[in-house]
């Protein structure tokens, strides 16, 4: 059982367990694979604000991130993406199976709202090519200091709701 269904298991959330019969090359293809939509796949991004400052990112389909809006969200005019090793030591998973959920330690998290858009969502599980599918409500229950916003690239701004 992969970690992030361990952990949903621990909070009584229902949930399934989807894996990949064979690797997938694009999120269109992975989206295909479970029958949703592109948008029902959540992608987790690790940030670095300075040194030691880390927060998660959840963007909803292959939607780019807005970087000015997240220099300008955070007062910040430099940021960049976590490395790989670096998101390993802050999330405990690697690249390409991170998961919101299950984290070692609290980290400060944004979402766009179109990860709420659709009632069910895919999100990393801890593993490679296999994904969690739940409610999309329960991600936002389980998540209470999640901060929702609008951030894609085609916005020119971020607004915490």
């Amino acid at each position: 059982m992969p970690p992030v269904s361990q952990f949903l298991a621990q909070q009584n959330v229902v949930h399934r367990v989807f894996r990949h019969a064979q690797p997938v090359n694009s999120l269109e293809e992975a989206a295909r694979a479970r029958e949703q939509a592109p948008g029902q796949l959540i992608r987790s991004l690790l940030f670095r604000l300075g040194a030691e400052n880390f927060f998660m990112v959840l963007a909803a389909g292959p939607g780019q991130v807005s970087w000015p809006a997240l220099r300008a969200h955070f007062g910040q005019s430099r940021l960049t993406m976590a490395t790989e090793a670096e998101v390993l030591a802050v999330t405990g998973y690697r690249v390409g199976s991170v998961s919101p959920l299950g984290l070692p330690a609290p980290l400060r998290m944004l979402a766009d709202e179109a990860v709420f858009a659709f009632d069910e969502i895919s999100i990393g599980s801890g593993e490679r090519s296999v994904a969690v599918i739940m409610a999309s409500a329960d991600l936002r229950r389980l998540l209470p200091a999640l901060e929702i916003g609008h951030w894609m690239a085609v916005t020119a701004s971020f607004r915490v709701k």
